[in-house]
């Protein structure tokens, strides 16, 4: 074998092309859509599932309004859904949660997203499940959720994705209590968002009494 063949990227094994698109992936669909045009062996990794469950999503607003009319982005964004996309499973459980009122799968569908270790997706099942007045066990649950969150600091990271309130909103009764300020509107998150017809739409509780 010659040193030329030797040198040719495209003789890689296909495990190292799988870990090089995962990285390039994670940037953007854009440059994976680039690399994917370079060669077979690139073409060939990029259409790994975990590829499909890695690449870096848009955030909604910045997503063009465009893609959902078209066919191709369409089944793109349904074979990262099939995959298992941490971020498109949570968008998918909010609408399911809020917007089509089926709590039931909602819920379920936040417990693939927050196995992943997805922030915003089990900061979302926290506080679900702490709104829940007729199972102690599934607020506890909830609680410890919202403890994991908070000893690794990424509380802030989770309320950037969640529309901010001036007025102070709490969990439970006591003032000792560490989750103060810390309520997302999730409470009244059904009215608004049937209202506005929007994921993004929030309303909130003032107060939830003490389990």
């Amino acid at each position: 074998m010659t040193i030329d063949r030797f040198s040719n990227i495209t003789f890689l094994p296909n495990d190292i092309w799988v870990a090089i698109t995962i990285k390039v992936a994670s940037n953007s669909i854009r440059d994976l859509c680039s690399l994917r045009m370079t060669c077979k062996a690139a073409r060939d990794a990029g259409d790994a599932d975990i590829i499909h469950r890695s690449i870096s999503i848009p955030p909604s607003h910045a997503t063009p309004w465009w893609w959902c009319l078209n066919s191709e982005p369409s089944r793109f964004f349904d074979r990262c859904m099939a995959a298992g996309h941490p971020e498109l499973l949570f968008r998918e459980a909010l609408q399911k949660l809020f917007i089509r009122h089926n709590e039931n799968v909602g819920l379920q569908m936040l417990n693939s997203p927050t196995s992943t270790g997805h922030a915003a997706a089990k900061y979302t099942l926290s506080m679900m499940l702490l709104l829940r007045t007729d199972d102690n066990e599934e607020k506890q649950k909830g609680l410890e959720l919202y403890r994991e969150l908070d000893a690794v600091g990424s509380l802030a990271d989770c309320e950037v994705q969640m529309p901010r309130i001036e007025e102070q909103h709490t969990v439970y009764a006591s003032p000792r209590c560490s989750t103060r300020g810390h309520m997302p509107l999730l409470y009244d998150y059904r009215r608004r968002a049937a209202e506005q017809n929007s994921v993004h739409a929030f309303g909130g509780a003032a107060h939830i009494p003490c389990i």
